[in-house]
């Protein structure tokens, strides 16, 4: 029998990335993967492959409707080749997955590939292509999560689908529905948009993207219904139904009133839960609370001490980026050292364009919470960036304590958002205040131009440029 210092089961960006920091750190690790390739969710059916069609769907809208205004003039129509979109989009995929092999050989760590099941608290059974049982003197759950659904819904993966259908689709949809106005619903909507489906998001609550700063919510659907995405709010769906090759979807809106939709696909996204299946974690006695979730202490251990829990399987948001960080901790943790994380830290993200990205607390927060704090918010189209690559959509918040001027949270609408929201976290992990951001020189003509006025915007209403 193998027997090692660290297993860890799930090969996704909490995983291998929790075995690489284990191995780097002196322990010997085995890396558990039920699938045939490593990277889990993120890597083979989420955030690289959305990323992927997203792009070349952006490149063919700006081709479209865009390339004229720059002076690029096309003989003839510009054609889709969607099987070319799609073949494009696995080899991404392919080409990422065969990375994580090579940093697995790189940092010494043993892949086994097989369900991984606890036989007890030390001993790990696989069974699959690496059928054995193994020791572990300490196990890290890094199992993710998989799509959520409802319980009258059938998801047959044809016609009613989820994300991962929907990132392999042999053909455009002529009118596709979108239940759930989140993160998934939103950028895989504006792929088919782009591409020429009628898209058609209903959403329970009365705004897109409810988690997130009411400002954002607000100017993303309003870019999205330029775009073409229609909405509807305040519509709770109670039936799906398949008939041939149309779907029917019935909701109740906000006044009591029955409403229909047809079209040829219907994309569930109404979020993603903890996957646990198959773990027999009653064997080693791991608790899972009421929402399916491996409930760990502060320092990510069940409520088996040898057993740690990371990423979409714990509480808190389900980030790839967020799993990372807590498989590096327990790493850390187990080597000795004294590491943590700010989960207030932990940076939100929309791909689509405009992109979205947050961190720090929402206005909404604040007033719950009765925070006093200040506001400065900067346009995009008034950069000469923006105006130069017509991406002038969007804008920069920046709330800060009325007192101490310490940032307290950004939340951003714009092109290249997603990077930008870096500074914010690097700001606010030295506990920066706002003028601290606004004495920063800034490149000029950039897009992080508009974190720099949103800033002078909080210090004393000193925006140059509005």
């Amino acid at each position: 029998m193998k027997k090692y210092d660290v297993a860890v089961i799930g090969s996704g960006p909490g995983g291998y990335v929790a075995a690489i920091r284990c191995a780097q750190l002196g322990m010997k690790t085995a890396l558990i993967e039920k699938y045939n390739s490593l990277g889990g969710t993120c890597l083979n059916v989420g955030c690289i492959p959305s990323k992927s069609l997203l792009d070349s769907s952006h490149h063919f809208e700006s081709a479209q409707k865009h390339f004229s205004e720059h002076g690029i003039e096309f003989q003839g129509e510009i054609k889709i080749n969607f099987k070319q979109m799609i073949d494009r989009k696995s080899a991404v995929v392919d080409q990422t997955t065969k990375g994580i092999d090579y940093l697995m050989e790189k940092n010494k760590i043993d892949v086994l590939y097989g369900l991984g099941s606890f036989k007890d608290a030390i001993h790990i059974n696989i069974e699959g292509k690496d059928s054995q049982t193994i020791e572990a003197k300490n196990t890290i759950i890094a199992t993710g999560s998989k799509p959520a659904t409802l319980p009258f819904i059938n998801v047959d993966k044809e016609r009613v689908i989820t994300s991962t259908e929907a990132l392999k689709l042999k053909e455009i949809p002529k009118h596709m529905i979108v239940i759930g106005g989140g993160v998934i619903g939103l950028e895989l909507g504006q792929v088919y948009t782009r591409l020429g489906s009628k898209v058609s998001v209903i959403e329970y609550a009365n705004r897109i993207t409810p988690v997130m700063d009411s400002g954002l919510s607000r100017e993303l659907m309003k870019v999205m219904k330029k775009q073409g995405v229609k909405f509807h709010l305040s519509h709770g769906v109670n039936k799906v139904e398949r008939k041939d090759k149309t779907i029917h979807v019935t909701a109740i809106d906000k006044t009591g009133a029955e409403v229909t939709f047809e079209g040829d696909y219907c994309l569930v996204s109404v979020g993603r839960k903890p996957h646990t299946e198959g773990l027999n974690v009653e064997a080693a006695n791991i608790q899972i609370n009421e929402r399916g979730q491996v409930v760990v202490n502060d320092h990510l251990q069940t409520s088996t001490s040898n057993i740690f829990a990371i990423g979409d399987v714990v509480q808190g948001a389900m980030l790839a980026h967020k799993a990372e960080e807590e498989g590096v901790v327990v790493a850390e943790f187990l080597a000795g050292q004294k590491p943590h994380i700010d989960y207030n830290l932990i940076p939100n993200v929309i791909y689509t364009w405009p992109e979205v990205a947050a961190v720090g607390k929402t206005e909404e927060e604040l007033k719950a919470n009765g925070v006093v704090y200040k506001t400065g918010q900067f346009p995009m189209r008034a950069l000469g960036r923006a105006r130069a690559s017509m991406d002038i959509d969007g804008f920069v918040k920046i709330l800060a304590d009325a007192e101490t001027d310490e940032i307290l949270g950004v939340h951003m609408i714009g092109a290249r958002a997603a990077d930008l929201i870096a500074e914010a976290v690097t700001a606010m992990e030295f506990r920066a205040s706002a003028e601290d951001i606004a004495r920063m020189s800034h490149s000029h003509p950039t897009y992080a131009e508009a974190v720099k006025e949103a800033a002078l915007a909080a210090t004393e209403d000193r925006s140059i440029h509005t």
